[in-house]
């Protein structure tokens, strides 16, 4: 028999794909769930995927790995796609192939399957992952091949065969959750013009509805990476954990957008993501204090480019690799502790320090200084760079000029 891995999630979509991949090939079944935060009953998805008709189940405990290995290198880049999505789904992606290809070999497995839309960026994510790990196994996309349209079949498909699922006709959002984030798209949030149901939130609290009080929170960096909150060290995970915690009691992280997808058209997506949101505002200020102004330039023109990689799916890439190397290059000295007011679904910098910091108080002050900047310098400084636009006045003036006589004439 063909033995299939399969990335399950115990949602509508692989639950029906588990069976699905059973029928049509006649295949063996091997469900993988990797627990990366969603904060489900493992026990409960182990129990779903047996009742469903996979040979094994693997169930593992990857929220360390998740958040060590993938989500602090990425914020280490300061990547935000497009300007407002902190790449939750994306960054997870490659981590979850990255396993299930490990599963496949112990397996002697001849397949990998994943749960993927035909028109989304997942698909790309799974499987230029499994091409840079293990190109020599094929790859089953089912909604690349069966016949159903829609959710709405699947919900009748699981229906038919028995196949519990928290999908609904009246409820069909495709949900993804893991330790940095939940993402909502599809059923309503396909008209952009709609405002997101009020019930369609699971983790953070309405900012109108958030506490009057606001909490202050202290966060410690080394080397671009937090290990710390108010004075506590803790492990990567639990940093974004608290954090979680803390962000979603005040309505912090969340993002109704339309983005561009890889291949080719526009979605409307809907984000909560409490603790990387606060992540991502105080990593950006223990920077502005210790990294210096070129470094910070260049790294955030390739901050950018870094983004598309991870959403587009280019995490095991020699250009990915190649970026993270100058980018954690660029983080040596990033040290040191910020100061951060969570109210409302606000984040509020109160204040930054470090032991590497590159601000020098008797420079910029606008009282009287130690006399190492000499403010005439700064004429001569003006003069060298206008040098270059009084040359082209002077070039538009004779232009004007030359034709004005021409006229006349």
């Amino acid at each position: 028999m063909v033995k299939v891995v399969l990335a399950y999630s115990g949602g509508l979509d692989t639950s029906v794909i588990l069976q699905w991949i059973r029928e049509t090939y006649r295949a063996e079944v091997i469900a993988f769930y990797a627990d990366i935060g969603q904060g489900e009953d493992v026990a409960q998805i182990q129990k779903k995927a047996r009742a469903t008709g996979a040979s094994k189940v693997y169930v593992e405990d990857l929220q360390e790995e998740f958040v060590r290995d993938f989500v602090y290198p990425m914020f280490r880049a300061s990547s935000v796609y497009e300007g407002q999505y902190l790449l939750g789904t994306s960054i997870a992606r490659p981590l979850i192939a990255k396993r299930q290809v490990e599963i496949a070999r112990v397996e002697g497995a001849h397949a990998l399957a994943h749960g993927a839309t035909g028109k989304g960026n997942d698909q790309v994510r799974f499987e230029l992952a499994y091409a840079a790990l293990a190109p020599e196994l094929a790859v089953i996309a089912p909604w690349r091949e069966w016949h159903f349209k829609g959710r709405r079949d699947l919900l009748a498909y699981a229906e038919a065969h028995g196949i519990p699922v928290e999908a609904s006709p009246q409820r069909p959002y495709s949900v993804d959750r893991n330790l940095l984030h939940i993402s909502y798209e599809s059923g309503v949030l396909e008209d952009p013009w709609r405002e997101p149901p009020k019930d369609l939130f699971q983790w953070t609290t309405d900012p109108e509805n958030a506490p009057n009080e606001p909490d202050v929170v202290e966060l410690e960096f080394e080397r671009g990476d937090c290990v710390g909150i108010n004075g506590e060290r803790f492990s990567p995970c639990e940093v974004l954990r608290r954090l979680n915690q803390l962000g979603a009691k005040h309505g912090i992280g969340r993002v109704d957008m339309v983005e561009n997808r890889f291949v080719g058209m526009k979605s409307r997506g809907v984000y909560e993501t409490p603790g990387g949101t606060i992540l991502y505002v105080a990593h950006r200020q223990i920077e502005s204090l210790t990294l210096d102004r070129e470094v910070m330039h260049l790294r955030d023109q390739l901050a950018p480019k870094y983004a598309e990689l991870v959403y587009y799916g280019f995490w095991f890439s020699p250009e990915r690799e190649f970026l993270q190397s100058a980018i954690d290059e660029s983080q040596q000295r990033v040290t040191g502790t910020v100061r951060l007011k969570l109210y409302k679904g606000n984040v509020t910098v109160l204040g930054r320090k470090s032991p590497y910091s590159l601000y020098d108080a008797s420079l910029a002050t606008m009282e009287e200084d130690d006399g190492s900047y000499q403010q005439r310098d700064a004429a001569g400084f003006i003069r060298i760079q206008a040098l270059r636009l009084r040359t082209e006045a002077r070039m538009r003036e004779r232009k004007s000029g030359s034709q004005k006589e021409a006229r006349e004439d």
